[in-house]
Formats: C-alpha cells, structure tokens, sequence
C-alpha cells in the first residue's frame, strides 16, 4: 500500500506500552501529542517510549512552539536521537488544544515560523539570537547528541499561512482530521480517528460510541473555538452540546470546552452524539467495516497522502490498533 501508516497517542500512564504494541503490529510512527494542561508529558513519554522500542519512528505531534523555549525543545530532540538514532521525527503547529485549553488563541504564524528558525539553527550547532541575546547548544559528550542533529520537521498547516512556513522551513505537512488540499511538499501526513466495525454494529453501537465517538465530539470542540456557536449549531447535536458547555461560566469555559478531547466522552459529548452527531461518525471518522477501511485509506493514498496516523480511542486501545493494522494490510 503506496502509504505509511502510523499511530497518534494523547500521552498517558499506559502509551509507552501502546507504542510498543504498535511497533509489534508493523505501525511506522507513533505521534505524540503536546497538550500539557490535558495529558502527560509528551517528551517525557516519547523517551519512555524510546527506551522499550526498538523500531517505530517517535515524535511530537504537533508541538506548541509557546509552550516551551527553543532551546528547551532543541535538548528534548537531542535526548530522543540519543535514546532512538534515526527514528526521530517532529511535527511544529501553531497550536490547537495546547493553547485553547489555556484560554488562547492560536499563535501567529509569524512567531511559529520565528521558534522553528531558531531550533533549526540550534540542531546544526549554530549560535542563533533569542529574546535580544545569542544562545547555542553547548551541551557536552554524553549530554546531548553531538551536532549537527538532522530531523525532519513537519508543519502542522492548514491553511495558507501555514503552507508558507512549511514550503519555506518543512520537509512535510502534517494535518488533522481533514486533508491539507493546498500542502506541496513530499511528505503530507494526516491524523484521523474511528474504529474496525466488527459484523453487526453501526455507527451507534455502544462500543464503537466510546471508540469513536470521541473522534467525533472534536470536531464541536474545533468549530465552538473556531466559528463560535452559529457553526456549532449547524451540526447535528450541535445546539444541545452548546447547552450544556454554556452552562459554564465564559470566564472559565474554555476550561471545560475540551474535557476529555479524544480521550473519553463528557456528558456533554454524549448529549451531542445523542442529538444527532452520531450519524457523522462514518463520514468524519474511518469507521466501517474491514473491508472499507482498506479502500478508504488508498482513497487517501490517491488524493497524496502520504502518511497516516490513526489514533485509537476507547477504553480497548489494543483492540483498537490490532483491528486497524488488519485493515490497513500491516504486516507484524
């Protein structure tokens, strides 16, 4: 299959060990995500990971250049190539969850492409200007790994913005949920979401409900942050998941706004997949049956993606990656 298939993990206690499995199961890569107000460390578990894998790509995806100062980001790099030589990845976005759930909008463009000069300068071992002073990697033999460090760096753009930083800076694009259309470059990596119908079950059976209605529920989470509530209120469920999240007080909603993202279900997710929100798992998320699995996933092949990264939802993640990687013809 003309595509690589890979995984995406919101950090916990048990993802080193769901990595692991993924590289037993043939995944390419494992994506973790960055999201500190919501998950654990996403460097922390990328050298957990590192430590009991032997194969499988491993990266941030996709990091939030305001959390953290580059130099902070350029040693956290310099570990993992330490801990996994040539298995190294990351992916640089402007932020979606790492910044709402904190109460902010997403970074200007002009500052991401700012932080990600500068950890490129600083991974070739160059002394680059940060906040009016020079800063460069000094770390000794045994502290760091030695420069120049040479990874790819994947933008996170979905728009065109975004595509300038990435053609100018990137070696690929990494997008969410839907295709970036206007992305160029060679390496177009898509993180999608869903669940393996076994025989009998539908959209709105229980278990595929917790595997992939979370899935789902963002794109509510997304379109509140992003269009506010009269896009809301065009999706099915839409007015009843507002209902409840406005219960809240605004000073502190955004707080609430995106409890549980892709991890498990609110209350208020369940009331919108109740509502009708449900009826959009099949068309937003790869869930179907094996069989459609595999044709919707060349289906992606054909429109140039060139990765994808499933992330397995539930409370099943085993289940959840064995069923995919049968779909998708990995060969453990």
């Amino acid at each position: 299959m003309p595509i690589d298939i890979s995984a995406g993990f919101p950090p916990g206690l048990a993802t080193p060990d769901h990595i692991a499995l993924a590289e037993d199961l043939g995944f390419e890569r494992a994506w973790v995500y960055d999201s500190p107000a919501l998950y654990h460390d996403v460097w922390v578990t990328l050298a957990r990971a590192a430590e009991r894998t032997e194969r499988i790509g491993l990266g941030p995806g996709v990091l939030v250049p305001s959390l953290r100062h580059p130099m902070v980001n350029a040693a956290a790099i310099a570990t993992l190539v330490d801990l996994a030589p040539g298995r190294i990845a990351v992916a640089i976005g402007a932020g979606f969850t790492g910044r709402h759930v904190l109460g902010q909008k997403p970074m200007r463009w002009a500052d991401v492409r700012a932080h990600v000069l500068a950890l490129k300068g600083l991974l070739r071992g160059d002394q680059v200007e940060w906040e009016g002073r020079p800063i460069r990697m000094v770390h000794p033999q045994g502290f760091g790994a030695a420069r120049p460090i040479d990874v790819p760096i994947l933008i996170g753009a979905d728009g065109p913005k975004g595509n300038a930083v990435a053609n100018e800076l990137g070696d690929g694009t990494f997008a969410a949920g839907v295709p970036n259309a206007e992305a160029t470059l060679p390496w177009r990596a898509l993180l999608s979401f869903g669940t393996v119908l076994d025989d009998g079950e539908t959209a709105t059976s229980p278990r595929v409900i917790e595997a992939a209605g979370p899935g789902v529920a963002v794109v509510l989470h997304g379109m509140y942050e992003r269009g506010g509530p009269a896009v809301v209120d065009g999706f099915p469920g839409g007015p009843a998941w507002r209902a409840g999240l406005e219960e809240i007080d605004e000073a502190s909603r955004h707080l609430a706004t995106h409890e549980g993202h892709l991890v498990e279900l609110t209350p208020r997710d369940r009331a919108g997949l109740e509502g009708g929100l449900s009826e959009l798992i099949g068309s937003f998320t790869l869930t179907a049956p094996a069989a459609e699995v595999t044709e919707r996933i060349d289906a992606l092949a054909a429109q140039g993606i060139t990765e994808l990264a499933y992330q397995p939802c539930g409370p099943d993640i085993p289940r959840e990656l064995e069923a995919f990687a049968a779909a998708a013809g990995l060969a453990s």
